[in-house]
């Protein structure tokens, strides 16, 4: 009978498609249980079938008023602590140096808890972990949790990915969980319009509240995926993705489409897609970089000095090595 394991990762589609290597990893030697957000149950049909999956909004992980806490759902938390207790896990884990999930594994009764400890939260855990080197990408931090459990991972340049789709699409989605993170839209319009001209397919696809901005700017086919289901349906036809730092295109490059990220508060060292045809391009210097989701400016100028003309470039050639001459002449898009 395997050991169960707990697997805690209640933040973003991106940081929790890097813990897919890890996941798949850890079905092969234990019975495996994710605490993620609930996209995590549309995810796990095509990552990680054989994991088992417990829906939670962390109220912590909102981007405003995460503390106000006459709205926390505490009869649903206590529910749910409830029933993760009783299955009584053997060990139970965190990538994330967050004190919050070292005490809910504590509170879940995990027998052996291994996380990186911060602000005295190593109390909680069994078997404290030193983080890897602080340039690292974020995937380390599953590569070292998988040595301490007997799981052999492989760094980030030998991943296997499943092959693309051979889509003949670029898909460019102009939408990311936090707004210093987004490109501006005129820039990508104008970037579009570039690719169009030289007879490349493209997909605007974008998130709920930039609809009506391309609608205005005359993209009447532009896609709107209301969840994770429907972005994986505009993925599976692409045959490259452009967008911002953001889940989407780390969900792309997971499904074996070459991917390139426009970054601009964070560091492609940490965070960038982990497939080997994934290319992007970094913001403009700023002396408080990297700043997370909060920019110490009216406007994040890192990203937004980045000119459609310059991506343009970068963006040609990276197309150029990635889809295949049959891919390239294709009728432009209305």
């Amino acid at each position: 009978m395997k050991p169960k394991l707990l697997i805690v990762e209640l933040w973003g589609l991106g940081d929790l498609v890097i813990a897919t290597q890890f996941l798949q990893a850890a079905t092969g030697s234990y019975e495996v249980t994710l605490l993620a957000k609930p996209y995590a149950r549309e995810l796990q049909p095509r990552l990680w079938p054989d994991v088992k999956v417990e829906t939670f909004t962390a109220p912590w992980t909102a981007f405003k008023h995460k503390y106000h806490l006459w709205r926390w759902p505490f009869w649903g938390m206590a529910r749910l602590s409830g029933r993760l207790a009783d299955t009584h896990f053997d060990f139970g884990l965190s990538a994330r140096w967050d004190p919050r999930d070292h005490l809910l594994l504590k509170i879940f009764g995990a027998q052996q808890r291994l996380g990186y400890p911060r602000l005295g939260s190593g109390i909680f855990l069994t078997r404290p972990l030193a983080r890897p080197h602080p340039e690292a990408h974020r995937y380390e931090s599953w590569r070292v949790l998988g040595r301490e459990l007997g799981l052999d991972l492989p760094p980030r340049e030998k991943i296997f990915f499943p092959a693309g789709r051979a889509g003949r699409t670029i898909l460019i989605h102009t939408g990311a969980g936090q707004p210093i993170r987004v490109w501006p839209l005129e820039h990508y319009r104008l970037l579009a319009a570039s690719l169009r001209r030289k007879e490349f397919r493209v997909q605007i696809a974008c998130d709920a509240d930039q609809r009506d901005w391309w609608l205005r700017a005359g993209e009447s086919s532009v896609a709107t995926p209301g969840n994770v289901t429907e972005l994986l349906a505009l993925i599976d036809r692409a045959g490259a993705f452009i967008g911002n730092d953001s889940g989407p295109g780390h969900l792309a490059a997971m499904c074996g489409v070459p991917t390139f990220t426009l970054f601009g508060p964070q560091l492609p060292e940490w965070f960038a897609p982990l497939h080997p045809a994934s290319e992007w391009m970094e913001g403009k210097a700023c002396p408080y970089k990297p700043c997370s989701d909060y920019c110490r400016f009216s406007a994040p100028f890192c990203l937004w000095n980045l000119g459609e003309a310059e991506v343009l470039g970068r963006v040609e050639a990276f197309l150029a090595k990635h889809l295949r001459p049959q891919t390239i002449k294709t009728v432009a898009a209305a």
